[in-house]
Order: C-alpha cells, then sequence, then structure tokens
C-alpha cells in the first residue's frame, strides 16, 4: 500500500484486513483509494474504495509503468517530492530507537551490528515475529532483492530454507537467517541438509525464551499472563555440533561483534545463539481495534 493520507492509497492484490486497517472507521479518512485485485468480490468487501480495477497484478502494474513512462520525469519529481519529504522529516523527528543496556543484549544491537560487520551486503532471510521486524527496522537495506521474508502470512520455518535457497542460488555471497528460538524450531532438521551439500548458512537466533510476538501482546495487554509463549529450547550450541555445524553464543553485549566477526569467518553453517532481553518489545505497533495514529511507540 502507498500512498500519503491526504492524496490516495493504493492496495495492489492483497485485501484490507483488520492487520492493516486497524479501526475502520478511522482509515485513511482523507485519501482515495485505489484497489487492485483479480477476485472482484474483494474489492470494496472491508474498505469503500474509489477505483476499483479488476485484473491480474502482473499486467496491471506493466500498464502502470506504461502511464508514469509516458509522464515527463519533472513532473514526477514535483507530485512525488512533497510526500518524500514528508517522510523523510517523519524519520528525522522520530527516528527507531532502543534503550541500551550494558549486561543484556538487545535484540536491535545484534540487527545493527550485522548490518555493519557485512557493510549491508548480506542477503537476510527471516523467521516470523518479533525477529522478521527488527531485521527489517534495524538492517539497512541499501540493494533490493536483498530481504526475504514471508511478509503478514505468518509462515514460522520459513526463513532457513529461503537461506538454503539464496545460498545455492549465491555461492559467494554472505546469507543469513535471522531467527527466533521458536520459529527455527520449525525446521531445523535441515542443518543436515546445509551440512552435506557445504552451504555456509549463518543463522542468528534472537533467543528471548519465548514465541516472543504473542508474548509482547500477553506483555502489553494482558498483565503479563503468559500462556504459552515461554520456550523450553535445546542447547543451539550444541545442536549445531550434533549436526557437524558450528555453533556459537552471545550473553553480553560485549560479545556480540566477536562472535559475529567469527561466524563470517567461518567457511561454513554457523548458529549463533544471541541470549536477548526477554521482554523486548518492537515497537512501534498498533493495538487491536485501535486506528493507525493510536499506534504504541514505545
Amino acid at each position: 500500500m502507498t500512498g500519503s493520507p491526504a492524496s490516495s492509497r493504493t492496495l495492489i492484490g492483497a485485501r484490507f484486513d483488520d492487520r492493516v486497517t486497524g479501526k475502520l472507521s478511522d482509515f485513511a479518512p482523507h485519501a482515495k483509494i485505489i484497489h487492485v485485485d483479480i477476485d472482484p468480490s474483494s474489492i470494496s468487501k472491508n474498505v469503500q474504495v474509489d477505483i476499483p480495477i479488476v485484473g491480474d497484478c502482473r499486467d496491471t502494474l506493466q500498464q502502470f509503468n506504461d502511464l508514469l513512462h509516458e509522464m515527463p520525469a519533472r513532473d514526477l519529481t514535483k507530485i512525488r517530492g512533497p510526500w518524500l519529504e514528508t517522510i523523510a522529516s517523519w524519520e528525522k523527528e522520530h527516528p527507531l530507537t532502543y534503550t541500551w543496556s550494558d549486561t543484556t543484549i538487545k535484540p536491535q544491537y545484534v540487527i545493527e551490528k550485522l548490518w555493519e560487520l557485512t557493510k549491508g551486503d548480506a542477503y537476510i532471510t527471516t523467521e516470523v515475529g518479533q525477529n522478521q521486524m527488527w531485521a527489517a527496522q534495524f538492517y539497512k537495506f541499501k540493494k533490493p532483492r536483498r530481504l526475504m521474508t514471508s511478509g503478514g502470512l505468518g509462515v514460522m520455518g520459513y526463513g532457513f530454507p529461503a537461506a538454503m535457497g539464496v545460498q545455492v542460488a549465491q555461492p559467494e555471497a554472505i546469507v543469513i537467517d535471522i531467527a527466533g528460538d521458536g520459529s527455527i524450531q520449525m525446521n531445523i532438521q535441515e542443518l543436515i541438509t546445509v551440512v552435506e551439500n557445504k552451504l555456509p548458512v549463518k543463522i542468528a537466533i534472537l533467543n528471548n525464551s519465548f514465541l516472543g510476538m504473542v508474548r509482547q501482546w500477553q506483555q502489553l495487554f494482558y498483565e503479563r499472563r503468559y500462556s504459552s509463549t515461554p520456550l523450553a529450547a535445546p542447547d543451539f550450541v550444541k545442536l549445531a555440533e550434533a549436526y557437524g555445524a558450528v555453533g556459537l553464543r552471545a550473553t553480553k553485549p560485549q560479545e556480540v561483534e566477536p562472535v559475529i566477526k567469527e561466524a563470517l569467518n567461518t567457511p561454513r553453517p554457523v548458529i549463533i545463539d544471541f541470549r536477548v532481553e526477554p521482554e523486548e518489545c518492537v515497537m512501534p505497533m498498533v493495538p487491536a481495534g485501535k486506528a493507525i495514529h493510536e499506534m504504541l511507540l514505545a
């Protein structure tokens, strides 16, 4: 979905579900909405749209591109300029941040160090949950097609096999699966695959001993009544070694950088078990039933 709140929003090949809209009555009240979908029953199903387009996404986007190519570059710059300036001002006024700790590893710090030590040149895959969101927020992607993630589909276990595929396609590249201690256990047995095929995939586990995203909701809205979210994970270092891979661990902030450097210098599959702050939350977030402008920032 793109466009400014005061101009237009475009939804292509997706539905306006509650995770996108928040409170329906307050969703983009000043915007004109364009919805492209191959299924006519999905258009205006939840949100009344101004311009309905029934068609295949590929064909429709190609026609959009043809129309844009017909416009002079100066006109596009003029149209986009104010909106890009608005976004830049938001980024300056409300930058992504977190509270530093001298004693506990913050997951955001791990992502920042991965970005710094790979010079932003790695291929990043993610599992699902907090690890996925922190990766998108704090790894500063500068090149296209460098983030492989399942988006909002919630596919726990996606990141590891995706990393294997990327490593096969890009054998000389640095490929890192940023995982949670829950998601990685969906198919961790595929360690045997990367070992047998000598794929030097790196798995960075943000190990908070929880199913973190669900725990975050329980923490913020259910007074820490944790139900089915605490995890008793295996010893990931020993597990890696059992499969013939390399296992590393960091439990303090000062251990993060040297452990990442060792992993990147190891031409074999590596699991890095980062023992991170258990109750760190991903921000911003929009509580259920609230509007976008009611998001929690901290």
